[in-house]
């Protein structure tokens, strides 16, 4: 039971009077002739949220502009993909002999990666981001005049280089996210990502069809050059930050990071791994899909597939949830099992297209669950998350590209069977290899 003496300290409160805390100015409290304190509302305490909440604001809104300028650049890369049946013909050869421009955009990329990314640790983003923003930019108009295949290639291997911008601002976005969301924040900007993805290669190529070729990558230069310089001047200002070593030093210590970092090199196996498996089987399925003794699908009908990564995008921000809920490490044991599930469907998938539809969205769900909960993990497990971050996507692409070029082996010696057998392959090899080590 409660004594006199407390039910006459919670009384002031419940009248709308408040207790002696010995300071009055700060608390807009009064004192009337009977001693009685009162109290007042002040300037400073009932707009003492407003500065809290225009903060909440203005961190949404950055939030929502860094995912839309990741979907644009990110969609640099796979720019040209859709596009090499019409630069083919402008150019008056076979799409099987301009197919290699698709593969100079990922060896930019990973060069990118390579070199600019770590510099995120290192520099300031604000001037960073604008630079690669316009070199991209400029690149791309250059793609849009080439005069013929190796004037084009020579652009989007600059642009594609120069498109890491994705990948400088996801540790930042991991820095200023609070703690029990950040894999909600890291998932915004994944699924802009995603997004972007499907954007190149199906609004792409209705573009080109409607405008032509060289239109996209002028449309594609005009919304990098927006959104680039739109992001670097929202971004926070950051302070000068001290430079240990050359500026590439974040390059050379990249191995000795993975190395140092058991959660790390986990995370950068198993996305290998992972990406792997999906590269594998979603880079030969439209020789599934177009193969006369298979399906006899058109072109435009195959590539209409790639809408199934829209499932990427919508499974994203309900990752990010999960990760911050229950942690990254069950969120990508059971992306792995549902990864599993979806290998026997693209087996069945080589005779009934109903399957491959199911295939193509688990695959895609498993794939985005596990990179939210991998990418998190990697930004937040070392003191260098711009390094940590571009060893987890080199890792990823590496695996990738690997799987991919077996797969089109696979395909050519065993048919579709082949290829489902090296998507298994990658993922117990992603899985087994990092239960070696604790």
């Amino acid at each position: 039971m409660s004594s006199p003496e407390a039910t006459e300290a919670r009384a002031p409160r419940e009248t709308g009077e408040t207790v002696e805390t010995g300071d009055t100015g700060e608390t807009g409290e009064t004192r009337d002739n009977h001693g009685t304190r009162e109290t007042r509302d002040t300037p400073e305490t009932t707009q003492e949220v407003a500065p809290s909440a225009a903060t909440g604001r203005r961190k949404d809104l950055l939030l929502v502009l860094i995912a839309l300028c990741t979907a644009v650049t990110a969609a640099n890369i796979y720019l040209a993909a859709p596009l090499l049946p019409l630069i083919a013909h402008d150019f008056g050869s076979a799409p099987s002999a301009v197919a290699w421009i698709a593969s100079v955009a990922q060896f930019g990329y990973a060069a990118g990666l390579l070199v600019f990314a770590p510099l995120g640790d290192r520099v300031n983003r604000r001037r960073l981001v604008a630079v690669l923003s316009l070199v991209t930019a400029a690149a791309l108009v250059a793609a849009a005049t080439a005069a013929g295949t190796g004037a084009l290639a020579a652009a989007v291997l600059v642009a594609s280089a120069a498109t890491v911008v994705p990948q400088l601002l996801v540790p930042l976005v991991a820095a200023r996210a609070p703690a029990d969301r950040r894999a909600r924040h890291v998932a915004a900007v994944i699924a802009g990502l995603f997004t972007g993805i499907v954007a190149a290669r199906v609004l792409g190529g209705l573009a080109g069809q409607a405008f032509g070729w060289r239109a996209v990558f002028v449309g594609a230069a005009v919304l990098t050059t927006i959104l680039g310089l739109l992001t670097a001047a929202a971004l926070p200002s950051e302070r000068h930050r001290p430079r240990e070593g050359h500026l590439f030093a974040g390059l050379t210590a990249m191995p000795g990071l993975v190395r140092r970092s058991p959660d790390l090199w986990r995370a950068c196996v198993r996305q290998a791994g992972m990406y792997g498996a999906w590269s594998a089987l979603w880079t030969s399925l439209a020789l599934l899909l177009t193969g006369e003794g298979s399906y006899g699908l058109s072109t435009a009908t195959a590539g209409l597939f790639g809408l199934f990564g829209l499932a990427a995008s919508v499974v994203a921000p309900l990752a990010g949830g999960l990760v911050d809920r229950f942690g990254a490490a069950k969120v990508v044991r059971n992306a792995y099992l549902l990864a599993a599930v979806s290998v026997p469907l693209f087996w069945l998938g080589g005779q009934v297209l109903v399957a491959l539809f199911v295939a193509a969205i688990v695959i895609h769900a498993a794939l985005v669950a596990s990179h939210v909960a991998n990418q998190t993990l990697a930004l937040t497990t070392t003191s260098a998350p711009a390094t940590a971050n571009s060893a987890y996507v080199v890792a990823g692409f590496a695996g990738g590209a690997t799987a991919s070029a077996l797969a089109g082996l696979a395909f050519t010696q065993f048919g579709w069977g082949g290829v489902v057998a090296v998507a298994g392959a990658w993922l117990i090899l992603g899985w087994t290899t990092t239960a070696v080590r604790r």
